[in-house]
């Protein structure tokens, strides 16, 4: 089969590799139909995340027809068209019987290893993200193995096109916990940091809550418009204001009840902070997540789902306690929600293929990495079909 690999920072080739086969009897092979490139992709791509190898296929958000099932296989069969959650969970562990599906002890075959050698507590496995997450191939490829087939998959029923269910794989239900995690509801008001397609997703789901104002902020002058033609956002361009002090001034002087980092650590912040992550001495500049703490009421919440990775540079805790904020992060527990975000799709509520911008064959993928990456073509997201 065809299938994007990764060989190092900046380079992603489509190759041709061996077939999947069933390895456990709870395995399906899918026949993919549509994948897409995640912002947290463009992290590996851009040769951030510990433990991804050359060879590694790449791709988390996914969905297919399964072709061959195990024997296990209860709730699937051979023809069922499937969105599959980038969490890969067994369902029967003690973290599975809370439905924190990214939190599962028994998939992630590099957990035990890594914990003892690096000091390192991952997680579930996921697809096509590092051996820190198991070393799961993914689905920007013709085929893939989706284990625990009868925890993760969700079978879609009816009409609906691929486009318009494919991002309840990752970016819906992420947006959508971030928002959760936040506390928005009916009246609320919420600062969005990163107008990326998480950042997008959140904005939708908020406006679907009932959030009453929702800032959004980024420096991409086209994502920022689209925010707010699409979700009725305000839109804060970092390089014309001090976005915490701007969120401010529009909030009483007292800030937003919920704040949702979708950028993660690589903000860009002083030549310094620039430096020392790029030598991986840290993680994150912290830029992103300053501005959150600075922008959030005394007793408000900031919610995490960009991906973090390592140390922060500049890590006010202080003004965190002093705030009285709660702070929750986090990898997606996918399967908890897809079931709902789907009926939301189906009774029109959530349009999320609205982001898309770019459609592009497998063979291209690399291009669409490039493309993504750079902002090019005023590209917001890119799927790929095989």
């Amino acid at each position: 089969m065809r299938a994007l690999l990764y060989h190092s920072a900046h380079d992603v080739r489509v190759e041709t590799v061996p077939d999947p086969i069933i390895q456990e009897a709870d395995d399906v092979i899918l026949k993919v139909t549509a994948t897409a490139i995640c912002g947290s992709d463009l992290h590996l791509y851009r040769g951030k995340i510990p433990a991804t190898k050359a060879g590694d296929i790449l791709g988390h958000e996914f969905m297919g027809v399964v072709v061959e099932a195990g024997p296990a296989i209860k709730r699937l069969k051979k023809g069922d068209r499937v969105v599959v959650p980038f969490v890969i969970a067994c369902g029967q562990c003690f973290f599975c019987d809370q439905h924190l599906y990214a939190a599962c002890e028994t998939t992630n075959p590099d957990r035990g290893a890594l914990m003892n050698a690096k000091g390192i507590r991952s997680g579930a496995a996921m697809f096509g993200y590092s051996h820190l997450y198991g070393g799961m191939p993914g689905g920007q490829a013709e085929y893939v193995r989706v284990p625990k087939a009868d925890v993760g998959p969700i079978r879609i029923d009816s009409a609906l096109a691929d486009e318009q269910v494919l991002f309840l794989s990752d970016i819906l239900p992420t947006g959508y916990q971030a928002v959760k995690n936040a506390g928005v509801r009916e009246g609320s008001s919420v600062a969005i940091y990163g107008a990326g397609p998480v950042g997008q997703m959140a904005a939708a789901s908020a406006r679907m809550l009932g959030a009453e104002r929702i800032f959004m902020v980024d420096h991409h002058a086209y994502r920022l418009r689209f925010a707010q033609e699409q979700y009725d956002v305000i839109p804060v361009n970092f390089d014309q204001v001090d976005p915490a002090e701007y969120i401010i001034a529009n909030t009483a002087g007292r800030g937003v009840d919920g704040v949702i980092d979708a950028v993660g650590f690589e903000a860009k912040g002083s030549v310094l902070e620039t430096a020392m992550t790029t030598l991986k001495l840290e993680g994150s500049s912290g830029q992103a997540l300053r501005h959150c703490i600075a922008s959030v009421r005394r007793g408000g919440v900031i919610s995490v789902p960009g991906v973090y990775a390592g140390f922060i540079h500049g890590f006010l805790f202080g003004d965190i306690f002093e705030k009285g904020v709660t702070v929750k992060t986090g990898q997606t527990h996918v399967q908890h929600y897809m079931p709902e975000l789907l009926a939301s799709i189906e009774e029109g509520r959530l349009r999320p293929d609205a982001i898309i911008t770019h459609r592009l064959p497998l063979e291209d993928a690399a291009r669409g990495y490039q493309i993504f990456n750079d902002k090019l073509e005023d590209c917001r997201k890119v799927v790929l079909t095989a």
